[in-house]
């Protein structure tokens, strides 16, 4: 695939580098009239019953043009179409010419700023757009080109990418199966997204779903509960009058104490027609504890090093490092190593480390073994990756760097790797101390008290009840800490 061409052409038109609008999306109604005078509104395919199909391209884009050329386009509304000879009515699709600058005799193959003729044999209804907020006010933003939007009849997204790589005649015929039936029963209620954050770093967490009335008649009470190894752990209520296809966002009860893992939704009505599409999952990652408040970021790009950026934000959202976003591309596939990136946070603080990447590919493995660490200051490493699509956000807790001898000094962690007990050495000084053994999660699973202690002190625990795996020992002592790893076998 043509990839770095086809995203340098659509920075030429103005459109941005960056991923499509996502599977999953709720999209809004547009209507737009073809170069043949005719008016099409995107609701009323939809409320037939139709999937419709997008192919957003450019008279002058490459790609676009071999895309054209393959056929699968008019094949599939040949076959498909309203009067489709395989399956009439069971979609629409549309060839939206997204680059406002250009014009008719492009489309037609004799302006200057054309692949070609884009029109004689297309059976399919072409759009020019004169705007491009006329179609993007619809929530489906224009990237890059040639782009595809695939929409089922209750307004959502279940495809969305290349045209080249998601617009196959039998990828399209798959997301025909992949579509929800039209609205047909009075209650019909659906689980539609996961809202909640996909991070968590400690205490209470509050999950939020959102859920579409796929019944003809308005929807007014549903209840959400939410499970965890079978366990009830939140729920939640909607009230009002929700039109068909219409959603609305249910905040749930919070869940206290919680220690992130996989959580099912359930979403439920009186009368309810179709239980299959009332679920759906998530899970939510727990932060890992940083041994103090450095931590050093690694990144390896692959060949399209200019698409992949990262952050890390504060629990309030807020931006506290970056990088990337203006690394040089390579002239061929392979790998660059980064260098590392030491950040000094707060300490015991929650962070978000997000990795980005503008073409929704990742780093990792089409182009170049690429990949992604964040580390703390004794190695430990605190979230990691490479294969991922758009973007990937993993949550850490910092610890405190402690390096104070009057509260703590000389601490020692053996035997290390251990396999009968830990043993933790330290001075004391005159002071209380909490010496606790916490597993790669963070979460405390042996603690220890001294009340006053002075001089060296010793503390062990038994690891007969600790699983194999990695483990973080800290001493805490009038608002300072210390830490050290050990491998339990």
């Amino acid at each position: 695939m043509m990839k770095k061409l086809l995203l340098s052409l659509a920075v030429l038109c103005g459109a941005s580098a960056y991923a499509q609008t996502p599977v999953g999306t709720v999209v809004s109604n547009f209507t737009l009239t073809d170069i043949n005078g005719n008016s099409h509104s995107l609701f009323n395919y939809l409320d037939q019953g139709m999937m419709v199909v997008i192919d957003v391209s450019a008279t002058w884009c490459g790609p676009c043009w071999s895309y054209h050329n393959a056929g699968h386009l008019n094949n599939f509304y040949n076959q498909y179409g309203p009067t489709g000879s395989i399956q009439p009515g069971a979609a629409m699709v549309f060839f939206v010419e997204g680059d406002p600058q250009t014009t008719l005799a492009d489309l037609n193959g004799s302006g200057a700023n054309t692949q070609g003729d884009w029109v004689t044999g297309e059976n399919m209804p072409i759009i020019n757009l004169a705007n491009q907020a006329s179609f993007e006010n619809s929530g489906m933003s224009i990237d890059y080109y040639p782009e595809m939007y695939v929409i089922c009849p209750n307004r959502v997204i279940v495809a969305s990418g290349v045209a080249g790589g998601i617009g196959t005649v039998s990828n399209l015929v798959s997301y025909l199966g992949q579509c929800p039936p039209p609205a047909s029963s009075p209650a019909d209620v659906a689980a539609l997204n996961y809202l909640g954050s996909l991070t968590h770093c400690e205490g209470s967490y509050t999950p939020s779903v959102q859920i579409q009335n796929n019944g003809t008649s308005p929807l007014t009470a549903a209840t959400v509960t939410i499970t965890q190894g079978g366990n009830t752990v939140s729920t939640g209520t909607y009230s009002g009058s929700l039109a068909t296809y219409a959603t609305a966002n249910v905040t749930c009860s919070p869940i206290t104490n919680f220690n992130g893992g996989a959580l099912a939704v359930s979403v439920t009505t009186a009368g309810d027609a179709s239980p299959t599409n009332n679920d759906v999952s998530a899970t939510v990652a727990l932060a890992t504890l940083a041994a103090n408040q450095y931590v050093t970021v690694k990144i390896t790009t692959d060949r399209w090093a200019s698409e992949t950026s990262w952050t890390i934000k504060n629990s309030s959202g807020a931006t506290v490092a970056s990088g990337g976003g203006n690394w040089t591309d390579l002239g061929a596939n392979g790998v660059t190593v980064r260098p590392p990136v030491q950040v000094q946070l707060s300490a015991n603080q929650c962070y978000d480390f997000e990795i980005l990447d503008s073409y929704g590919d990742g780093i990792c493995c089409a182009y170049g073994a690429g990949s992604y660490s964040v580390e703390d200051a004794l190695g430990s490493v605190l979230c990691s990756g490479g294969e991922f699509g758009d973007s990937e956000m993993k949550p850490f807790k910092t610890g405190a760097l402690g390096v104070k001898e009057e509260f703590i000094a000389a601490m020692n962690v053996y035997p290390n790797p251990a396999n009968e007990a830990i043993n933790v050495s330290f001075e004391a000084e005159n002071a209380d101390y909490s010496i606790e053994v916490l597993d790669i999660q963070g979460r405390v699973i042996a603690v220890q008290s001294m009340n006053n202690a002075n001089g060296t002190q010793v503390v062990s625990f038994a690891t007969e009840n600790m699983a194999k795996g990695s483990y973080i020992v800290r001493i805490s002592s009038e608002g300072l800490s210390t830490t050290k790893n050990v491998v339990v076998r």
